[in-house]
């Protein structure tokens, strides 16, 4: 995986060449990826900017997929409408400590990625506009528990380092980071090192509180997922031209907020544990005030626009529009979701989120 500061560079450098007016080179073989100019039209009228915010959001939801399908496969309900795999009964238990119907709602979650992305596509070649495949990238080995597909995957869940700053962040009635507020995350241990929240093999089902700890990453991974997603959606309609465009990022991003919510709250049933084979703790999350309080799942009111100027308002955070697409990418990054990638994805995934940044509405 690149470095943070590696993949800032690169977009500088991308952001400058977009700006300057040139096709996005975002193309390779194998993928059904086109950049277009600036100002262009597709054959039946979507600005090249709506274009862009479209791939990279079916880019993003492609990647979700991926991580999901692999949650599922050990975890979720195997049926016709998320087929793969076959469970993983130890697995599965473990993530039921944090609710009994996490089968489901993993489930319910990966069908809507697929979904997701499946449309967007669909929607793109109705405009004449390229749609995303990234087949070509999934090289990533699967686990090796049972219940899981041997098939390459987009993402690596077996690396991951957990950012829990979102549980903070929306129980904070005075910060919000669109005004440059940090928080501090619910869990400090997953952001110590890399962790998995999957069984790499059957050796991880024991001990107990190992397969418990690796159920514990995952039920807070699910979490910060779900929570990019409900940000980048709003983020992004702020960009966008044509009202149908507009619409279906308004349609989509709630789901995101919906399974947010669901996951925050299962998150604050992890059970307090320590990981005999790391070290990694689950902290009591009652203990230490209203900053990590596990029934606090609405959000809590704080500031909006500017500090000061108008009464706290309860909002999704953050929605700033600036970079985005790329704060995604970095996100994703850091998280250790793309550790084993290659240079070619990196170039792709980056050049796709640099041209949905530099989308504008037009006046």
């Amino acid at each position: 995986m690149e470095s943070r500061s590696t993949l800032s560079k690169r977009r500088t450098s991308r952001r400058s060449f977009l700006q300057a007016g040139l096709a996005v080179a975002a193309g390779t073989a194998g993928t059904a990826l086109v950049g277009l100019p600036a100002l262009a039209k597709t054959s039946s009228g979507i600005s090249a900017g709506d274009a862009a915010i479209l791939r990279f959001l079916a880019a993003a939801e492609i990647l979700e997929t991926d991580l999901w399908q692999q949650y599922n496969e050990l975890g979720g309900v195997q049926d016709s409408e998320v087929p793969g795999g076959s469970g993983n009964e130890a697995y599965t238990k473990a993530l039921t400590q944090l609710d009994m119907d996490m089968p489901q709602y993993i489930h319910d979650n990966t069908e809507d990625e697929f979904t997701h992305f499946t449309f967007i596509n669909a929607y793109l070649a109705s405009k004449g506009a390229k749609g995303v495949d990234l087949n070509k990238f999934k090289t990533l080995p699967s686990s090796k528990a049972t219940g899981a597909q041997q098939i390459g995957r987009l993402t690596n869940l077996m690396q991951l380092t957990v950012d829990t700053t979102y549980y903070t962040r929306y129980r904070s009635r005075t910060g919000n980071p669109d005004l440059g507020d940090t928080f501090a995350p619910a869990i400090p241990g997953l952001l110590k090192g890399k962790f998995p929240a999957i069984p790499r093999s059957d050796a991880d089902l024991k001990p107990d509180n190992h397969l418990q700890a690796i159920a514990n990453t995952a039920g807070f991974h699910f979490g910060f997922i779900e929570g990019g997603g409900t940000s980048l959606y709003p983020s992004l309609a702020q960009r966008v031209n044509h009202p149908e465009v507009l619409r279906i990022l308004l349609s989509i991003g709630p789901t995101e907020t919906m399974h947010f919510q669901t996951w925050q709250d299962k998150a604050g049933n992890a059970p307090n544990i320590t990981d005999p084979t790391n070290g990694l703790e689950f902290p009591n999350l009652n203990a230490d005030g209203e900053d990590t309080q596990t029934n606090l799942i609405m959000p809590e009111p704080t500031q909006f626009l500017r500090r000061g100027k108008f009464p706290p308002v309860s909002i999704i955070r953050p929605t700033a529009t600036e970079g985005a697409a790329m704060g995604a990418v970095n996100s994703f990054a850091t998280d250790g979701l793309f550790i084993g990638q290659s240079k070619e994805f990196f170039d792709v995934i980056e050049d796709l989120a640099a041209a949905a940044d530099a989308a504008r509405r037009e006046s």
